[in-house]
């Protein structure tokens, strides 16, 4: 018997990406696939899901960007200490922001067709990275975040972005990717 799965992410841009990007994805291997926003949660209220999910013997996927931290190994730390029923088994650390794997995402002509230059890799894109590459034809920034997805490869996303590609292969599996 399948079971559900509920992928734990920071914010509305997570939940975009996840919900377009990852949750076809990994819909075959579950019953439901639920992505679950918590930057706004109180963290006890965090750690009782998580709690109640394992109990339900159900999967769970917290995300959580790397920011400031100077390794995975230290964001993992912080998380351990704010929430206290987190297993690092189900860590998936984003480097550097999610918005690293938006970009990611696209080939070099999608690239240019969006009017940004093409990158080779997006380990090192933050935040404000991001929003200083988008072009101004683009009323916001959930404009672009939205065509962006719309020409995402995945495939290209593996190649172009380490955290990426270790979340693919653990969790989606190289014959689903390509």
């Amino acid at each position: 018997m399948k079971h559900r799965l509920f992928i734990l992410v920071e914010g509305e841009d997570d939940v975009r990406f996840f919900g377009r990007i990852i949750k076809p994805l990994l819909k075959g291997l579950y019953d439901s696939v639920e992505i679950v926003p918590y930057a706004c949660t109180k963290r006890e209220k965090v750690s009782r899901f998580i709690k109640s999910v394992r109990l339900m013997k159900n999967d769970y996927i917290f995300v959580a960007d790397i920011d400031n931290e100077n390794s995975v190994r230290d964001k993992k730390q912080l998380l351990y200490s704010r929430y206290s029923e987190v297993d690092g088994r189900s860590i998936i650390i984003v480097v550097m922001e999610i918005e690293s794997w938006y970009l990611a995402g696209l080939t070099d002509e999608s690239a240019r067709h969006l009017g940004i230059q093409p990158l080779p890799t997006t380990d090192s894109v933050t935040k404000e990275e991001f929003n200083r590459i988008i072009p101004p034809r683009f009323n916001s920034r959930i404009d672009f975040m939205y065509e962006i997805l719309k020409f995402f490869s995945v495939p290209e996303a593996v190649r172009r972005n380490r955290s990426f590609s270790y979340f693919s292969h653990r969790y989606i599996g190289d014959e689903n990717l390509f």
